[in-house]
């Protein structure tokens, strides 16, 4: 575990000091958890001027990172937490496997589970809430293995404070606890689901959200409400089931997840654990998240991995053998063999941002000499005074906001933003709403800003004469 770890935070670091962390997450959650360290509500100026970022998602477990800020103020640290998670969930997976096999074939697939694909995706990624529920599903199978209900109930219960839809996952996890036969444990988790999803949804998110709504009914292909989408669903769900394979990217995501798995986990309960985060992103409009870069695939491979386990351990329990089990030593060697060649493969095919195999840069070495286009950013980021009013490029965002009040293009007041740092090389300059290069360009002009560098690396800094507005300032203050 502590070599995956020095791995992962290895590629991390290097992520950020080549400037390849991004606003969308990192800055993100970097300003949220870093307000919470103030004891300050999570405003978030990456999403919007005053933007309280439980009007975007519910995740009020990312609280408990704030101490970390009182060691280090940087956003870093919360990679640091990502990476802890991620190793993390090997403990489980592994306990789980060793009981069902033995020793050895449990550390083999906790080796597995940290050299696959989807942990090094998220790696690429940097921090998201998701995050913590990684582990937690891991130790929710392991509590389903060792008949302890009530334990279940409560590890779920901790879900719900992770994301919104989290809810969903706990009424799959109760539908496992009543194949198990634990009709009260199932009762009462049923109905913390619910009530989990009413509040997160229906109560909290509104009530911070701008507009006062929840923002991510992206599933138009079943409904254009969650009412309909469910009469839908119930009533044509033949209609329903074409629409998950109804894109190459969606096959790929399945067949990404199941296929080196020998389809094992279509054969075991604990499956339908992984279903409410699978199929929300099959049904989901959005194309980016049926790709296999995307930070939910780390809580399916966990779920994933222990369902093909358990399939064996039933395929097992059949020929009522007591030696070494050999497909349960295959496995996972195949998975880290796949892992290995796919990283040698994959990475003449795609880029850093978009492979599933991104941690052949750093244990090859090619991302350990910073880039030139790094140093442009640095040199661009080294412009900004402190407690500016900043629009920044995205890639520039997560070493500004330790000492700024920093958005993306156009998410800050026209009145009070005094700096910009334009790239001219993203075709989009991120944000809810992106303004392309050229149009913040016109904006700058509009508003009178000025050049004060241009980098043949793309990056343009702007200023105009303007005092930094209080706002900003207290906010880094």
């Amino acid at each position: 575990m502590s070599g995956f770890a020095a791995l992962y935070l290895a590629h991390s670091f290097l992520r950020f000091r080549n400037f390849e962390a991004r606003g969308y997450d990192l800055g993100i959650f970097d300003q949220a958890v870093r307000r919470y360290a103030q004891f300050d509500a999570p405003i978030v100026p990456i999403k919007g001027d005053g933007f309280h970022l439980l009007g975007d998602h519910f995740h009020p477990i990312i609280a408990t990172l704030a101490p970390l800020y009182w060691l280090w103020d940087d956003p870093r640290v919360l990679n640091i937490a990502l990476v802890v998670l991620l190793v993390s969930a090997a403990i489980p997976v592994y306990l789980v496997v060793r009981g069902w096999f033995s020793h050895r074939v449990g550390l083999l697939a906790a080796a597995a589970l940290l050299l696959w694909w989807p942990f090094q995706a998220f790696i690429n990624w940097d921090f998201h809430e998701i995050a913590f529920g990684v582990p937690i599903l891991g130790w929710v199978i392991w509590a389903l293995e060792r008949q302890r209900a009530w334990t279940v109930v409560l590890l779920s219960a901790v879900l719900l404070l992770v994301r919104e839809d989290m809810g969903a996952t706990c009424l799959a996890i109760a539908a496992v606890l009543l194949i198990r036969r634990h009709w009260v444990q199932a009762g009462v988790l049923t109905i913390l689901g619910l009530v989990g999803l009413w509040v997160a949804v229906g109560v909290v998110i509104p009530h911070f959200a701008p507009d006062g709504e929840f923002s991510y009914w992206d599933y138009t292909a079943l409904g254009p409400s969650a009412g309909a989408a469910a009469v839908f669903l119930l009533t044509q769900p033949w209609n329903a089931l074409p629409i998950l394979v109804d894109h190459p990217l969606k096959i790929a995501l399945l067949t990404a997840h199941l296929v080196p798995l020998w389809l094992l986990p279509l054969a075991s309960p604990y499956t339908v654990i992984a279903l409410p985060m699978l199929l929300s992103r099959l049904f989901n409009d959005r194309l980016t998240v049926w790709g296999l870069v995307y930070h939910y695939d780390a809580a399916l491979a966990v779920i994933f991995l222990l369902a093909a386990f358990d399939t064996l351990r039933r395929i097992r329990g059949r020929t009522h053998s007591k030696k070494t089990f050999l497909p349960a030593v295959v496995l996972p060697v195949s998975l880290m063999v796949l892992s290995v060649v796919g990283g040698a493969v994959v990475q003449w095919a795609t880029d850093r941002d978009n492979q599933i195999f991104p941690l052949h840069w750093t244990y090859t070495g090619q991302n350990w000499q910073m880039p030139e286009r790094a140093d442009a950013h640095q040199r661009a980021v080294d412009l900004i005074p402190e407690g500016s009013c900043v629009e920044a490029a995205d890639t520039a965002v997560p070493h500004l906001t330790g000492h700024s009040y920093v958005g993306l293009a156009g998410t800050i007041d026209d009145s009070r933003v005094n700096w910009l740092i334009i790239d001219t090389w993203a075709e989009e300059l991120g944000g809810n709403d992106p303004l392309s290069p050229d149009e913040a360009f016109a904006r700058a002009g509009r508003l009178g800003f000025e050049t004060v560098a241009q980098d043949d690396e793309g990056l343009w800094v702007l200023y105009r004469d303007i005092p930094n507005d209080q706002t900003c300032t207290d906010f880094v203050n």
